[in-house]
């Protein structure tokens, strides 16, 4: 079957000031909606916790990263090292990128474009999915690296630091409704990703994009 069709060569206004792309990961970047939460309920079932659903998860992910998450879905704190029993669970399951991600991110590559993830899971969790994906991102802020999880703007103002440039110029494309949050409350560009699981067509975002390859015509910041 043939890829998805690009854009071609990727042009801006110089007189316009250049989109940086800040991707989500889980349900953006990542097909991660079944290999995921299944990981969270082998390890809560595995450190002896109630039994929890995969729904119950993805309803679950505002909270935080798993060290948040687990507390919350065990009904207690966790002891020292229980956390690792979801990083078990978590090596050995196989989650792909979404169809025309692998092109589009070598597109950006290709035209000197960093690519950049914030993602509401750990940094450690974040890192491991991206690279069994084939995906090694210039710049990866997870959400244990920040004291405020989205909807706040933390990860995107922390990802503008590290970038070394204003959280006004990123798009940030995510599928949930926290990830418009997050860029609103950033000063971000909001852009929903549409092929996502949990995106929702009822929350408001700057621009909805109906294919990964979409994004390529953010670069110019005329969005």
């Amino acid at each position: 079957m043939p890829g998805p069709t690009l854009p071609g060569p990727i042009m801006s206004d110089p007189a316009m000031p250049r989109r940086q792309l800040v991707w989500d990961m889980d349900g953006t970047l990542l097909d991660s909606s079944v290999a995921v939460p299944a990981a969270f309920v082998a390890a809560v079932r595995r450190l002896g916790g109630p039994p929890v659903t995969s729904e119950q998860v993805v309803a679950s992910y505002p909270i935080g990263p798993a060290e948040a998450l687990l507390p919350h879905l065990l009904g207690r704190e966790l002891a020292i090292g229980e956390s690792e029993a979801y990083y078990e669970e978590l090596a050995g399951v196989c989650v792909r990128p979404y169809g025309g991600v692998a092109e589009v991110l070598s597109a950006l590559r290709g035209c000197g474009h960093r690519i950049a993830v914030f993602t509401g899971a750990s940094y450690r969790a974040a890192a491991m999915l991206l690279t069994g994906a084939g995906i090694d991102p210039d710049v990866l802020v997870g959400g244990d690296e920040v004291r405020h999880p989205k909807p706040a703007g933390d990860g995107l103002l922390l990802a503008a630091r590290r970038l070394g440039i204003s959280a006004s110029t990123i798009a940030y494309i995510g599928d949930a409704p926290n990830d418009m949050g997050a860029a609103r409350a950033a000063g971000s560009l909001s852009a929903a990703a549409a092929w996502g699981h949990q995106y929702d067509a009822a929350v408001a975002s700057d621009i909805t994009l109906a294919a990964p390859a979409d994004a390529l015509a953010l670069l110019s910041g005329a969005a």
